[in-house]
């Protein structure tokens, strides 16, 4: 048992950019780099180990042979529940909504997503789409989408480095164009479009939407005004810790270090590190892993402690 470093798959979307590949240190050849599934067990898109006794094995290959690193829920479950990205949207993403649970799993054999987003990079003036402005009407969004008025109807909020957001299944949602960002979600890749501005792929056809499906998922009330806020949980003079959001899969915490952290892990569950900034060094039991911006880490489940050093930001997702 021992810390992994995972290898992300990556995805081409045609609304990706290339910041992965400049500020993250990711080296596949794709073009867009849109988003890499760094912690995943999705066969959509699977995350490889990197070093190690298990090195070149898929996560999902981890899972089947050695249930117990991955905590009693899992294995029980016999499922990974999670799934960890970073996404650089050079354009905007769809208008777009995910089922829940029960529905994913009656009309697409998988999971809903429920989804946090933690935003590393934001220009001047970006925002993303986050619910309905007003409530809605099944008749009113068809409508709205026939004539090319959706976005009037939709809730726009400003983001910035650092902002906090939990989408939950039957929001709708969408990510704007000059945004980074790490997205901790249900393991699960049902997406349904709702709008997707007109545009046409590198062959020239328009992606395929889901206005049925969608609107069976929608949450058609106002936008609430509720979202995440961060808050201080711990203070040391070398380290600070957030918890950015907490719900029934997974908790996610952002830690600011600068120096010794010593790290506990989770008797029945297991961690996802994701290097947000900075470098460091992961000392466990007499061998150095190192850690750049951008690198994620499998912590398995009753791993026994082990030190961090460095001056880093590191996203700890606990499931």
């Amino acid at each position: 048992m021992y810390i992994m470093k995972l290898i992300p798959a990556g995805k081409d979307y045609l609304w990706g950019g290339n910041k992965l590949k400049e500020k993250y240190g990711k080296k596949l050849d794709l073009e867009p780099l849109a988003e890499t599934w760094e912690f995943s067990s999705h066969p959509d898109g699977l995350s490889v180990i990197e070093n190690g006794e298990l090195k070149n094995k898929t996560l999902l290959e981890v899972f089947d042979l050695y249930p117990e690193l991955f905590g009693k829920n899992a294995s029980k479950e016999k499922f990974i529940p999670i799934l960890v990205k970073l996404i650089d949207a050079k354009n905007r993403l769809s208008v777009q909504v995910h089922p829940n649970d029960d529905y994913a799993l009656k009309f697409e054999n998988q999971n809903g997503k429920n989804e946090m987003w933690y935003i590393l990079e934001a220009t001047e003036g970006a925002k993303l789409v986050y619910g309905f402005e007003y409530d809605m009407t099944p008749e009113l969004i068809k409508k709205s989408i026939q004539d090319g008025t959706i976005e009037k109807h939709l809730h726009f909020e400003q983001v910035k480095k650092g902002d906090v957001f939990f989408i939950p299944a039957g929001t709708v949602h969408g990510i704007g164009e000059g945004i980074v960002l790490a997205e901790i979600q249900e393991n699960s890749n049902v997406t349904y479009r709702l709008y997707d501005y007109d545009r046409v792929d590198r062959y020239g056809n328009k992606r395929k939407l889901h206005i049925d499906k969608a609107i069976d998922v929608l949450n058609l009330k106002a936008f609430n005004g509720k979202v995440c806020q961060s808050k201080l949980i711990e203070f040391t003079p070398n380290c600070s810790v957030e918890q950015l959001c907490t719900f029934s899969k997974f908790s996610v915490q952002k830690y600011s270090l600068k120096g010794r952290l010593d790290y506990s892990a989770y008797k029945d569950a297991f961690s996802v590190l994701l290097s947000i900034d900075g470098h460091g060094i992961f000392s466990f039991n007499n061998e150095k892993l190192e850690i750049q911006k951008g690198d994620c880490f499998f912590i398995p489940a009753g791993i026994k402690d082990f030190q961090i050093y460095g001056d880093l930001e590191l996203i700890r997702v606990n499931c």
